[in-house]
Formats: structure tokens, sequence, C-alpha cells
């Protein structure tokens, strides 16, 4: 199994490549070769720590070219270890770990409310794209971007399209290839322009005045670190997709949610990030020989955390593969447990900054539609864990009806879980 080439399996067979990996060496290290190079996939708590342990890893020389240049972007802080990581990384926690959190979720379910009024009665319409741009409006408001409406729809189409292109090859990353530099050149203008004006306290001004040693980022490296900003939130429409689809599959979920469990709420968020795929697997480099769990791990390894798998190691989540938002009640989430965004101190390491804004969105959100009478039509809404980042296949299509359904006609004609495929 070390000696072949995996990386045609990791298109295959997506989220599920790692964990079945594991299992068939017996679910502690496994080595394998990935893009022509050694690597060993590891999973659980102690394994993320071992991973985000200062000293251990390197994440720059691990990426691929080919997500840097459809996801992160050239010279972004995600391509930056130590010292020149920390001092980029302190842009980014200052900006989405402050008290502009609850004011940016605020702003979204404002224009969550907006797009709802203009969806009742009307015809179907696709919860997930909808949910990007609902979220780019409320992105442009708060990081003091103004943009015209055709100018929120191509942000909010092209950061989707840098996300999900970044795994694939074809069209999908054409799309994402056009989709970066489109944006790159967009927004670079627009940093310019700020410069020209004095510093203020608003993301867009912050971003386009930072230094790294006393030196302005160059606009097209400013841009791209703007992006980095924008692309993962917009991101968050998959997750709201997700909460439609478990709303979908479990209304009593909704129920709670609608009676305004606000506990019960945060709790929702959590399961539906732990529960459905969004990252398959995290990479870092060995720094150093290391061992873990007694077998030695050569330096330059290519090191593979394996986060879907964390996510439903029954040792961690009781019955995982149930969707059970009560499990995150009353329980104290670890650093390195629950890690959709990735494990350890967001503010020192590679977790990301945006967890935060991630979670106060989605609860906002996911109280709004829960609140919303809807339904969802006759629509394929199965799960194919081969395709990476998976969604459900329609996007959710969703119809807000004038009046109040009945209860008999909220329910969707097939309801279909997470799966390998369909």
């Amino acid at each position: 199994m070390a000696d072949l080439d995996q990386t045609l399996a990791v298109a295959l067979k997506g989220y599920a490549w790692l964990p079945d990996l594991r299992r068939r060496t017996g679910g502690g290290p496994a080595r394998t070769r990935v893009m022509g190079q050694p690597a060993v996939g590891i999973c659980g708590p102690a394994a993320a720590r071992s991973f985000y342990a200062a000293g251990n890893l390197e994440r720059h020389t691990a990426l691929p070219e080919f997500v840097v240049r459809t996801l992160f972007g050239r010279g972004a802080v995600h391509t930056l270890d130590g010292a020149a990581h920390r001092r980029r990384k302190s842009l980014f926690t200052s900006l989405l770990m402050g008290d502009g959190i609850d004011r940016l979720a605020a702003m979204a379910g404002e224009e969550f409310d907006v797009a709802a009024a203009r969806w009742r009665g009307g015809p179907p319409v696709r919860l997930f794209d909808e949910a990007a741009v609902i979220i780019t409006r409320a992105l442009s408001r708060w990081t003091g971007m103004p943009l015209e409406e055709r100018e929120v729809t191509a942000l909010a189409r092209d950061c989707v399209a840098m996300v999900d292109g970044f795994a694939t090859v074809g069209p999908r990353r054409a799309r994402a290839l056009l989709a970066r530099r489109s944006q790159e050149r967009r927004l670079s203008k627009i940093i310019s322009a700020v410069r020209a004006k004095p510093l203020s306290t608003s993301p867009l001004s912050v971003v386009a005045h930072h230094s790294d040693e006393d030196a302005l980022l160059d606009p097209r490296t400013a841009a791209v670190e703007l992006l980095n900003i924008l692309r993962p939130t917009i991101a968050v429409a998959w997750f709201v997709a997700f909460a439609a689809h478990a709303m979908d599959m479990w209304p009593s979920h909704q129920a709670r949610m609608r009676a305004g469990d606000d506990e019960f709420t945060e709790a929702f968020t959590h399961e539906v990030r732990r529960f459905y795929p969004f990252v398959p697997f995290l990479g870092g480099r060995a720094l150093r020989d290391l061992f873990f769990q007694g077998e030695p791990i050569q330096a330059g390894t290519l090191v593979l955390l394996d986060v879907f798998g964390q996510n439903h190691d029954p040792e961690l989540w009781p019955d995982p593969y149930r969707f059970d938002p009560a499990r995150f009640l009353n329980r104290e989430i670890g650093e390195f447990d629950l890690i959709p965004q990735g494990g350890g101190d967001p503010r020192t390491g590679h977790r990301c900054p945006g967890e935060k804004i991630t979670v106060a969105l989605l609860g906002t959100l996911c109280r709004r539609l829960a609140g919303l009478d809807h339904y969802l039509p006759p629509q394929r809404t199965g799960i194919d864990l081969s395709r990476i980042p998976a969604i459900p296949r329609d996007r959710i299509r969703l119809v807000v009806p004038e009046h109040r359904p009945a209860f008999s006609d909220t329910l969707s004609a097939s309801r279909s879980p997470v799966s390998g495929g369909s």
C-alpha cells in the first residue's frame, strides 16, 4: 500500500479515501504515497495536537500548487510559516475574532429577511446560491466596500467557484482560476483607491493599510488576503445548505430553533459542521523526524490529518453517523476535538481565525431559516462523498409559499442522507 500512489484514489473516493485507508491499516498511522511523495495519514485529538504543535510541521511546502492558485492565492497567509505567518495572521485575528462578529451576523440576518420577502409566493429558489449572495451583501456592508448588485452577484459567484474548483480538474478548476484572476484584478484596484484615503477602522481599510515588516503589502497580495476574508465567509453557504438538508431530514430540530432555543441552535450549528462533509483532510510536511503512536515519520514526509474521519470518530462522537445536536449541549469543545476548520489556537497556529464568524453567521441564518415557513419541493437531496467539496445535488431548492402550508406539504418527495453517491 505504501508503494502505490493514491492520487487517483483521492480523486475517485473523496472524503472516504483516508478513513478507508486508515481502516485497512488497523486505524493507526497509514503510510501511503500522494502526488508521488511519501505520506502518512493520522487521526484523532492526539494526532491534531501533534499536527499543530510548533516545530513539527510546515504548511507552505505541503500545499499543492493547484490549491494555492485556486483556493488561497499566491503569497497568502496559508503559504507562510513561522514569524512571517504570525505577523500576517495578526491581520486576520484582529478582524475576525473581535467585536465585529455580532455586527456581521446581524447584517446577514437583515439581508436574509429582505431576500425571504422576495421569495414569498414565488417560484422555487436555490438556497445555496441565495445564501452566498446574502452573505456577500452583508460582507459588502461590514467590510466598508460598497458594491453594486451586479458586483455582489459576481463576487459571490466567483468566491463559490474558487472553493468549488480547488480539488478537481476540468471545468470546475478552470472556473476557479478565472474567478480568482478576475477578483484579484478588481480588488487590487479597490485596495489602491483605499490607500489614497486615511486609515479607518473598516476591514477593507485595515487590509489595504496592513504592513509586513514596515512595508505595505503590494496591492495584489492585499487583494489576495481580502479574498481570504471574503471567500471563506461566503463559503458558509455550504453549511446553510447542509442545515436546510438537516431540517428537512429531521424536522423536530427546526421546531426547537423556531421556538427560540438559542442553546440548541448553537448545538445544531456545531453538529452541522461535524456531521456534514466540508474539509476532507489537511496536509503539512514534517520538519524533523517525528514519532506518532510509536510510528516513525521521517522528515519531509507529508502528514495528512483526517478531518472527516475525526469528525466521525466513534471514540469522540458516539454513534457518529447519527445527526444529534444534543451531543453538544453542556459539552465544552476541546481545541483538538471538533476540527472542521482546523485545530489549536487560531491566534498562533493555522486554525481558521474565521471559525467564530462561521458559527455566528450559521446560527443566525439557521434561526431565520427555521422561523421561515418553507418546504422543499421534489428534488435530489443526496450528497455524494466522492465530490470535494460535497453539496446536496440540487443545492437545496426551497419554496416559500404565500400562506403557511399544511404540514404534509412541507416534506420533500424523497429524503436521502449523506451517502457515498447516488
